[in-house]
């Protein structure tokens, strides 16, 4: 399987060749064009987080309750695949270790990977985004993608991020939910809001806007229904 990026960061598309057998497994509706060979059908399943009951978890993340299965008979089938908002698309390699995804930030993977909920504790109920994250293990290809442009951050020892620029980032690190101003005061006023205290070695990445806030902003000058 071969896997090429276009057109990042801001409008990315992923075109992904695969060989007679290859599959791809991708979030429902992320499929823009393909080869008339592809197989494509639809499923509950996706390693240990599948069946009706990693479905309904998926949605507690804003996930969709289905997934989308392509798969290539003949070598060299094509298709593209791109997220629902404008932004970029990071390949991250699984290597039997465990990735935390935030919600709606999944966009596909191959078969080797599995796709279950991630319980984070209270303490994200707090940071104003979803408590249910992606917990993502096995061995194979992962695509994510991000509102605005994706950078990674390698920590080692401590590191803080804004809770809605987060994308994913590896399980070696722990975190806590704090704030980014010293006083409460400074906080609320200073438009920081609760960021994510990181602690450990590992990766976060992140993306350069917040969607929460853009649907905020946008939500604002919109008619009301």
């Amino acid at each position: 399987m071969d896997i090429k990026l276009l057109h990042q960061p801001d409008n990315a598309i992923a075109l992904v060749t695969m060989d007679a057998g290859e599959e791809i497994i991708a979030e429902a509706g992320a499929m823009i064009a393909m080869n008339s060979q592809i197989n494509a059908s639809t499923t509950l399943r996706q390693g240990k987080g599948g069946g009706i009951m990693g479905g309904l978890k998926r949605m507690l993340t804003g996930e969709s309750l289905f997934l989308s299965v392509f798969r290539a008979p003949v070598n060299g089938c094509e298709i593209f695949l791109a997220p629902k908002l404008m932004g970029d698309i990071l390949i991250y390699e699984m290597k039997n270790n465990e990735l935390v995804v935030q919600a709606t930030s999944y966009l596909a993977c191959t078969s080797g990977v599995d796709l279950d909920l991630g319980w984070q504790g209270f303490k994200s109920l707090f940071s104003g985004e979803s408590i249910f994250w992606l917990s993502v293990t096995g061995v194979g290809t992962l695509l994510l993608n991000s509102f605005g442009g994706i950078y990674e951050i390698e920590v080692d020892d401590e590191y803080i991020v804004d809770t809605g620029h987060i994308v994913a980032f590896e399980k070696t690190l722990s975190f806590t939910i704090g704030k980014a101003n010293k006083s409460w005061w400074g906080a609320i006023f200073g438009g920081e809001g609760l960021v994510c205290h990181f602690k450990g070695k590992g990766k976060i990445y992140c993306q350069t806007h917040n969607s929460t806030a853009f649907g905020r902003l946008v939500g604002s000058q919109l008619p009301p229904r």
